[in-house]
């Protein structure tokens, strides 16, 4: 399994991925930081028990192996924190969405920017992706920032296009093509 660390290296936070065997965890981790969560992810109330949890994870275990979108964790000093995905992910067109979530208690660290930039880093050097999308609702100033820092441009708002909770949102969509990605080292 690949463990990647975020920051420093006596930060404590790792970048893994999440499989179906961390349905307990993932259970734990969504029931403890749900109302954080609920307004912006619709997998905070999708993921009410251990057996949805499992479900949730079956899903991007699936399209993975189809590989269609992978689901990876984010690990501050050995307990769950967060986690990043590639909600959608195709590479016959070259484009794919990153989506994220975190714990209150873990944010102000930079993990979702640092996470993603190694996604980003991974899809376009390893992958050979053009496009890399990334969407949020325009009443969130966190997930909004960290598209800024990660030099995303804005494209646009698609309105009414994303439910949560029964109710429809607006997303903005924000994007980086392979060429506009600074090369890491």
């Amino acid at each position: 399994m690949l463990t990647l660390s975020l920051g420093s290296p006596d930060s404590g936070a790792e970048l893994r991925a999440l499989e179906p065997w961390h349905a307990h965890e993932v259970f734990a981790h969504i029931d403890a930081a749900r109302e954080h969560l609920r307004p912006w992810i619709p997998t905070a109330s999708r993921v009410v028990d251990v057996e949805t949890a499992g479900e949730f994870l079956q899903y991007f275990a699936d399209q993975q192996a189809r590989d269609t979108g992978r689901l990876y964790g984010i690990w501050v000093d050995g307990r769950l924190s967060g986690g990043t995905l590639f909600k959608n992910f195709d590479t016959r067109i070259g484009i794919a969405e990153i989506g994220v979530w975190l714990a209150p208690d873990a944010e102000g660290r930079g993990l979702i920017a640092m996470a993603v930039r190694h996604m980003i880093d991974w899809a376009f050097r390893d992958r050979g992706l053009y496009r890399i999308e990334w969407r949020n609702s325009p009443d969130n100033p966190r997930s909004r920032a960290v598209a800024k820092r990660l030099g995303l441009t804005h494209e646009g708002t698609l309105r009414g296009d994303f439910m949560v909770n029964g109710n429809r949102q607006d997303s903005d969509v924000w994007a980086v093509l392979a060429h506009e990605w600074p090369s890491q080292p």
